[in-house]
């Protein structure tokens, strides 16, 4: 028959005697088939014993393995409830026999052999509960629930737990479960009755599958993995257990849910339930304070089962001994608790499509996945080899010579060959799953050439992020290789110092210090922040968890462009229903791009301009996102935006689409009601107080300083009438006030304004608008002479701050951009930047192209050390705190080789370019639009 059972290999008979009784069983066997018989039966006194006790129905199975396995499964289903315990033993021994030899013949691949030994499970545990249900229920125990009720086994749900839950069930192994119940189902006054119906039940199913009758038994059931077994029932409702975990729930229990899988009774309240324990299971930051908890597990299973000693095959237990399958298991359950919060595509059941999916990602190289996987599997067939000799939930390799050769034969291959593979194996998983638990320690102390200061390594001790032991003693095993590091700056005491900042600042520590220790490389980037920029340091303190995003593989990869950030973070966003959650997500994403330009920075990677251009970039990518997702929050409860809606204006740095690390928005919120006198939702709202409201929480939004921080701070001074008009402008209201009542230098901030967020249609007639103000004929003399009033108020109400401020004084930035705006407004030119602002006063003759040049390159000096400042300290910097690295960077971002030379050069700039400013702006004539 085209089903019948493939034979790719054999086994041979221990005791060809034996291997003959079980031949002889079933006499129309022949060839290969026959040879399979043999050597099972021969080898395994629990598979003769099935052998010839199922012989009938075997010889059919063989022809078509899928169709028996079927089979059984329908008759399972199908079975009476007198008859559950004698059938469902039935179909264990079937099973068991029909696996064992798909698996010695490969006829079946590892995971199929194991998928059918859980689908079995699965169903064995539904078949019994839903009986037991039943039972109840007929009985009048369960409160409130009726037969229809037993489909969903009254709110009862089964966990999978451990190899069931993966589909990787062992071949003799017992099943471990948890059993919960929607405690939603019941009404408050019968709950107890209830709960004490559905943990009779679930004992009555745990017996009928365990109990060891003259027929056998069905699994040996484990229920010990629930919350706190000692006090707890076998089942608990889903309310406690979650309590449980958010308040008490271990690393262990996080590992043991990576394979949680609904199995029996009601699977969509265990799909919930599981739901409910993501945040729990998936943490939302890299967790490499796993890999600690992980490897004290190894070394507690090591010492409660005498498994750390000496690698020897005979006697070697395959599952917990050195490099055996829970090495592997460990190894990777650990980098997906690490990583899979932040990728859902790492939270999978399978051990080895768990180690595929880390390899795709880039956690782990694709070689080690490859070995693993490998290693993985053969250890498992050597593993059922051993359970399969008596049926006994053993993993050991047996330590007699006729042991070995048994398993041996089972295998198809000699003692020796069958030992010296296994040695190998072992040795080689040991070896690549111990170097990730326990690399080698740095060296105990600092150089001995460098003396640090002792009174800054003492008080350490006292940070909060030193406060508790488990951190304390990460911290130690780190400490040597700091120092190391800061030793090896050009002014170790001096980097020493501004580590000590970070410290202090760090509200804890456990898992920046585990992070640290898992990827040593980022304790330089981290020297490196610490001892140039304040502002990325003090960021670092209260946000650590953006150091995720240095080792998610693609951090120092080019600059991805808007639309890839608008498209990574709506689907961010896409992932959390809730508002508030998207809100953070938004904020964290931010802070990580935010980071990550900084970094950039620092390193060189990209100049000042290209910061600038990013951090805008970034902005754009965070409004885009969030203005529709308060607009729909807002409209839950207020109804849809009365009229055509509303558009966000952005202004200044934001407009021009160049922004610094320190940054704010500036923007109006224009909206457009058309006939509409209010909306229409559950609390309407007339259409100005909706538009204010609504303004109010989209700066809400961007503003308010959260758990995860803010994401802007915004500034609306810009729009119509400054802090004294209303926080949202009409559209009708601003298009009159622009044309009638708006002063000069809100018409010469229009030249820099840009639509970033909002209605579509809304924004193409706020640019249509913007272009025809700027179009307007007007009188040079009257433009300059404004701009020159203006910069006189501005010189009056602000000073500059020093040689290093080049935004606010004569000659420096914000003049320089106030003249390309009134190039950009007598011009008539639309674009927004300085270059093309300042052409505008050439081609109206009163620039020459030469002083064009000077004010454009005293500019790009000025863009390089405001936007390097700003990276180093927000409020701005000052020589005395400037310090080595913040020198040194200062002066690779202005491509200038000493702090002196550039101090020369800005002094230099600031007087000519004052002097040029002062020329232009007195120049009299009359623009060639002007009336």
């Amino acid at each position: 028959m085209t089903n019948q059972m493939q034979i790719a290999r054999l086994p041979r008979p221990f005791d060809p005697a034996l291997g003959d009784e079980a031949r002889a069983a079933l006499p129309g066997l022949t060839g290969d088939h026959a040879a399979l018989i043999s050597g099972a039966g021969g080898s395994s006194p629990y598979l003769k014993g099935l052998i010839t006790h199922e012989a009938r129905w075997l010889e059919a199975a063989l022809d078509d393995p899928d169709a028996a396995v079927m089979g059984v499964f329908e008759t399972c289903r199908a079975l009476a409830p007198d008859q559950l315990k004698p059938g469902l033993r039935q179909a264990k021994r079937r099973i068991a026999l029909i696996t064992a030899l798909a698996d010695l013949s490969g006829a079946w691949p590892l995971e199929r052999v194991t998928g059918v030994l859980t689908d079995f499970a699965g169903l064995a545990c539904d078949v019994a509960l839903k009986s037991e249900i039943a039972t109840l229920i007929r009985r009048n125990k369960l409160p409130g629930m009726t037969a229809d009720d037993v489909e969903t086994a009254a709110g009862l749900s089964v966990l999978a737990m451990g190899k069931m839950g993966a589909h990787e069930l062992n071949y003799s192994s017992d099943i471990d479960l948890i059993c919960l119940f929607d405690e939603t189902r019941y009404d408050p006054d019968t709950y107890q009755d209830a709960r004490h119906a559905l943990v009779r039940a679930t004992r009555n199913m745990a017996a009928l599958l365990s109990d060891k009758t003259g027929d056998g038994y069905v699994f040996r059931t484990d229920l010990r993995l629930r919350p706190d077994p000692s006090v707890t029932p076998v089942c608990i409702s889903m309310a406690a257990a979650e309590t449980y975990y958010e308040s008490l729930g271990r690393t262990w229990e996080r590992a043991a849910y990576i394979k949680a899988r609904p199995c029996a009774g009601d699977l969509e309240a265990g799909a919930r339930f599981l739901q409910v324990l993501r945040p729990f299971v998936w943490r939302r930051h890299l967790d490499f304070a796993a890999i600690q908890d992980a490897h004290d597990m190894r070394l507690r299973i090591r010492e409660t089962k005498g498994t750390g000693g000496r690698l020897t095959v005979p006697g070697h237990d395959m599952k917990l001994g050195r490099g055996g399958i829970r090495e592997i298991e460990f190894f990777t359950q650990t980098q997906q608790l690490i990583a899979g919060g932040r990728d859902p595509d790492l939270r999978l059941r399978g051990t080895v499509e768990g180690l595929a999916a880390l390899a795709e990602k880039e956690w782990i190289p694709k070689a080690l996945a490859d070995k693993l996987s490998a290693h993985y599997r053969a250890h498992r067939e050597v593993e059922h080899r051993i359970q399969m000799v008596h049926d006994a939930q053993t993993h050991k390799v047996p330590a007699s010579e006729e042991g070995i050769a048994r398993i041996a034969c089972l295998m198809g291959t000699d003692a020796d060959a069958l030992q010296q593979d296994l040695a190998r194996r072992l040795a080689e998983v040991h070896e690549l799953t111990e170097a990730f638990f326990a690399p080698e320690t740095a060296p105990d102390c600092a150089p001995e050439e460098t003396q640090f200061d002792a009174s800054v390594l003492a008080r350490w001790r006292g940070y909060p992020a030193l406060r508790s032991q488990r951190a304390q003693h990460i911290f130690d095993r780190l400490k040597p290789e700091i120092l190391s590091r800061l030793a090896r700056t050009a002014k170790p005491d001096e980097a020493l110092l501004a580590l000590d900042g970070f410290l202090s600042g760090l509200p804890a520590g456990v898992q920046l210090f585990s992070l640290f220790e898992a990827n040593p490389h980022l304790i330089d980037l981290l020297v490196d922040i610490a001892g140039t920029s304040h502002a990325l340091a003090s960021h670092l303190s209260r946000n650590a968890s953006v150091f995720d995003a240095v080792i998610g593989g693609d951090f120092f990869a080019d600059w991805p462009g808007e639309m890839a950030l608008r498209a990574e973070l709506a689907a961010r966003l896409a992932a959390e229903a809730d508002y508030e959650q998207q809100l953070d997500t938004a904020r964290r994403w931010m802070k990580e791009w935010h980071f990550r330009i900084g970094v950039h920075l620092l390193r060189g990677l990209v100049t000042p301009a290209e910061a600038g251009q990013h951090y805008a970039e970034l902005a754009d990518a965070v409004l885009a996102a969030i203005t529709p997702l308060v607009l729909a929050q807002f409209a839950r409860k207020h109804g849809a935006p009365p009229g055509r809606g509303a558009a966000v204006l952005g202004m200044g740095s934001l407009g021009a689409a160049r922004l610094n690390a320190s940054s704010d928005l500036d923007v109006i919120v224009i909206y457009d009601p058309q006939e509409a006198e209010g909306s229409d939702g559950p609390r309407p709202l007339a259409v100005r107080p909706y538009y204010a409201r609504l303004t109010q929480a989209l700066i809400t939004a961007l503003s308010a300083p959260m758990a995860e921080g803010r994401l802007y701070e915004v500034d609306m001074r810009l729009r119509p009438s400054g802090r004294q008009g209303p926080v949202a402008t009409s559209w009708p209201s601003f298009t009159h006030y622009q044309r009638n009542e708006a002063w000069t230098w809100e018409h010469l901030a229009l030249t820099r304004a840009r639509v970033v967020a909002g209605d579509p249609d809304l924004g193409a007639d706020i640019e249509a608008f913007r272009r025809e103000i700027i179009a307007r004929p007007r009188e040079r003399a009257d433009v300059l002479r404004e701009v020159a009033e203006m910069r006189a108020r501005i010189a009056a109400a602000k000073t500059p701050a020093g040689v290093w401020d080049a935004k606010t004084g004569a000659g420096r930035l914000l003049e320089i951009e106030l003249v390309a705006q009134a190039g950009a407004l007598l011009a008539g030119v639309v674009a927004r930047d300085v270059a093309s602002g300042l052409q505008g006063g050439v081609a109206g003759g009163w620039l020459s192209a030469d002083e064009a040049g000077a004010l454009q390159a005293a500019y790009d000096l000025y863009w390089a050390v405001q936007t390097a400042a700003r990276l180093i300290s927000a409020s701005g910097i000052g020589e005395d705190g400037l310090g080595e690295g913040g020198a040194g960077f200062l002066c690779r971002a202005t491509g200038y080789e000493t702090l002196n030379a550039l101090r020369a050069a800005l002094e230099q700039r600031y007087g000519q370019a004052a002097e040029l400013i002062d020329a232009a702006l007195s120049r009299e004539g009359t623009d060639e639009r002007g009336s």
